[in-house]
């Protein structure tokens, strides 16, 4: 079987950093990928796609990533369900990221004091909000 994921698209937020109870690092953030037709008033559409990278990808990302940046990241499809605040049960699709990769240079002032490596890449072993994510990797 084989689920496997290679998206090139924009970041359409800035990551967001959080640490899981244990200490590892989780980023979510979107990714605005154009479809490959245009629509009938002859205009190109996006698709919004979350992604969830952990440990060095989530740092990379929070670290070097932002609004705008081109970005390629490589993962798989998943899809989890859990229960919102008013009760109900959502269910979620994104990509979870394996490698991360910025395709183009920083803005001005954007990363670290300006040090993002050129192409730098990371690797990781329903509403707005996104739910809160439990460490797959903790029994490890």
């Amino acid at each position: 079987m084989l689920n496997k994921v290679i998206l090139i698209g924009r970041v359409a937020n800035d990551p967001e950093l959080k640490y899981t109870p244990s200490g590892v690092a989780v980023s979510t953030f979107r990714v605005a990928v154009n479809r490959p037709f245009t629509n009938a008033q002859g205009e190109r559409e996006a698709d919004f796609i979350d992604v969830v990278a952990w440990r060095q990808a989530a740092e990379f990302a929070a670290n070097y990533l932002g609004k705008g940046r081109l970005v390629a990241v490589d993962g798989r499809l998943q899809i989890r369900s859990y229960q919102a605040q008013d009760g109900t049960r959502r269910r979620v699709a994104e990509v979870v990221c394996d490698n991360l990769k910025a395709l183009d240079r920083p803005r001005e002032g954007e990363g670290s004091a300006g040090s993002s490596p050129q192409g730098g890449m990371a690797g990781a072993g329903g509403a707005d909000e996104m739910p809160p994510y439990d460490d797959p990797f903790q029994d490890e």
